[in-house]
């Protein structure tokens, strides 16, 4: 279903929620809306397949509607492998659970900060840090880091913002662009915008990167960038530069 959640004039703006109207039309609102989503999912996918193997156990934390899952099995059909999607939204589990059939993944309702990761070979975390209490986002690093294989892989990527004021003004009116681009109007941009003011807190890259280091990871590599997105491939020992 096409993204229309904010094409009428609301009165009051609610804070952005992940319920069944954002559910029904996620897939294009994330498409036109996160500019080098349709690369960074499968190639996701790819680098944590490579990565896992033929077996073993990998966790997707804040699945959504499981499309970082099915990257990874896409490239990984050993049937000897394990994923497990967690998501706190009830309606984004119920949605993925109707479309996703394959036996080797299995959906959970819970807490990401309450999510035991124990002996994952992988662990995949897309676009979910931004949207949790600042805070909080060292502890599930840590959590994450000290729980997963000694060799495990953790896939990170997030919305950034820019130290320098002129790099982000450009990123901002080039992002602004390419939503109209694609069909969004100024006022959907506009009442969005005002929904994820206090739910979505972006960081720069150079501090996902040093709280990746703090927490545990000794081997990061930012694999992508584009405008204010990117991904981070880390483990907790120095495993990606020689991993065959």
């Amino acid at each position: 279903m096409r993204d229309q959640v904010f094409s009428k004039p609301q009165a009051n703006i609610v804070d952005f929620a992940f319920n069944e109207e954002v559910v029904n039309v996620f897939p294009d609102m994330i498409r036109r809306s996160v500019p080098g989503y349709e690369l960074v999912i499968p190639m996701g996918g790819l680098i944590a397949a490579r990565h896992m193997g033929s077996d073993g156990v990998a966790y997707d934390l804040g699945c959504s509607l499981g499309a970082s899952s099915l990257a990874l099995l896409t490239y990984c059909p050993s049937p000897d492998i394990g994923i497990v999607a967690v998501d706190n939204s009830q309606a984004m589990i119920d949605e993925a659970q109707k479309h996703i059939k394959d036996p080797r993944i299995k959906f959970r309702l819970d807490d990401l900060l309450a999510t035991d990761v124990t002996g994952a070979k992988v662990v995949m975390l897309n676009f979910v840090l931004q949207f949790l209490d600042p805070q909080h986002r060292g502890e599930l690093l840590r959590r994450i880091a000290k729980s997963m294989d000694p060799t495990g892989l953790l896939i990170l990527s997030e919305k950034v913002q820019d130290h320098d004021p002129d790099t982000q003004a450009f990123f901002d009116g080039t992002h602004l662009a390419w939503k109209q681009a694609n069909g969004y109007s100024q006022l959907e941009v506009s009442q969005k915008r005002q929904a994820l003011e206090n739910v979505m807190q972006v960081e720069t890259p150079q501090a996902h990167h040093e709280r990746l280091k703090q927490c545990g990871f000794n081997d990061i590599i930012q694999w992508f960038h584009c405008m204010n997105w990117v991904s981070f491939a880390a483990s907790p020992t120095r495993v990606l530069a020689t991993h065959e």
